[in-house]
């Protein structure tokens, strides 16, 4: 695309689109993404977002239906209650959480067992759900917009494929839209768009009867931890969220003036997340799994992932470890064995399809490989599925 032509489409978008104020600041801003195109593009990847993330945590459904009830709570008195907000807990131990454009908000299994109370949720909510409202997702694509033509051709992938839904979209349709999802969830935003989120978030907490000194009691425990350099960390929450002592002396200032004695819910919140808590040892022994795998230590790998069997013998995860290792090991009917028994119990996540098609196609089984990596497809496009499908023919 020449330069003047890309220059003209920029200027054309600028004089069609109208100055409008933002819904939470209630400043001046131009909008090239108007409000129901933001809740299509939510929608659009919202899944793709959570199967990048470790998909749904489906052990406990009551602490889905509480992080879902905290954070509808806060919708109620957001700037923009009529936005779809959805909440979900995915099944991830890297403390993280993101916040699509249209309300589309996921929390990691991960970060819940780092809060203390209620009120530290709510503080983590309201500040993703002020993300969503203030449209700092919404800008951060606008801004590429900008540089580059690139959304125009995602954008009309997507108008396609929300106007026929059932309608086959081509690989490369697929796997853009997954691209588009992953930079969305990965977004690293500006201090000020922080700055923001944390105040209005406070906004919300006060609003909604928490405690605004959990704001406060959350950024100095990240402050902390960001100061200890966790790799886990350094890979969730604070890759997209950056911590500061700014941030914390920001909120101190601002809790002081703020109505004391609210509620902070810790004895609730504890009963909350007692099971999630009890599994813990499990996932650790996963996570190491998992490091051990990766470093090619496969004895190791294979004991841990069976000791987290032994501890929580419900968790899809830990199958698909094991399977990992095993097929690595070319112990094929027993990884086999172990995907089918992820599958079992977790047939929405794509990672167990993915990695049994790609063993089936290793063993010869080129028609029962298809049908799973096509279907592991449907759910999070991959490069490694996409070329071994088209090898198949």
């Amino acid at each position: 695309m020449s330069h003047v032509f890309r220059f003209g489409l920029i200027v054309s978008l600028v004089i069609l689109t109208s100055c409008a104020k933002n819904p939470v600041t209630g400043r001046p801003e131009f909008q090239f993404i108007g409000a129901e195109k933001e809740i299509k593009m939510g929608e659009s990847h919202y899944l793709h977002g959570q199967q990048a993330s470790g998909g749904k945590y489906t052990l406990d459904p009551e602490l889905s239906a509480y992080v879902d009830e905290v954070g509808k709570k806060l919708v109620s008195v957001s700037s923009r209650p009529s936005l779809p907000f959805e909440f979900v807990v995915l099944n991830d131990s890297v403390p993280n959480a993101w916040a699509l454009p249209g309300g589309k908000i996921a929390v990691n299994r991960g970060l819940l067992t780092k809060l203390h109370n209620e009120a530290e949720l709510a503080a983590v909510l309201g500040h993703e759900i002020t993300h969503a409202a203030a449209r700092h997702g919404a800008k951060s694509m606008e801004r590429q917009l900008i540089l580059s033509t690139s959304l125009a051709a995602t954008n009309v992938a997507l108008a396609t494929a929300s106007k026929d839904k059932n309608s086959g979209l081509t690989n490369g349709a697929l796997m853009a839209g997954a691209g588009v999802a992953a930079g969305l969830v990965s977004t690293k935003y500006s201090r000020e768009a922080e700055l923001e989120a944390d105040a209005y978030g406070m906004d919300y907490m006060v609003k909604a009867g928490y405690d605004p000194s959990a704001a406060v009691s959350l950024q100095q425990t990240f402050v902390k931890l960001s100061e200890n350099k966790s790799t886990n960390w350094a890979k969730g929450l604070f890759a997209s969220h950056p911590p500061s002592q700014e941030r914390a002396n920001t909120n101190l200032i601002r809790a002081k003036t703020m109505p004391k004695g609210l509620t902070l819910g810790q004895e609730r919140y504890q009963q909350k997340i007692a099971q999630l808590k009890q599994r813990e040892p499990a996932y650790d022994e996963y996570d190491k799994g998992v490091a051990a795998y990766k470093k090619g230590d496969l004895g190791h790998a294979l004991q841990l992932a069976n000791n987290a069997i032994q501890k929580e013998p419900k968790e899809a995860l830990f199958y698909g470890l094991k399977g990992d290792v095993l097929a690595k090991q070319n112990v094929n009917d027993q990884a086999l064995e172990a995907y089918q028994h992820a599958i079992a119990r977790d047939a929405n996540y794509f990672y167990y399809f993915h990695q049994r098609g790609i063993l089936l196609d290793h063993m010869g089984r080129k028609q029962e490989a298809k049908l799973d990596l096509q279907h592991s497809q449907q759910l999070l496009p991959t490069d490694t599925a996409d070329q071994l499908i088209k090898k198949m023919g």
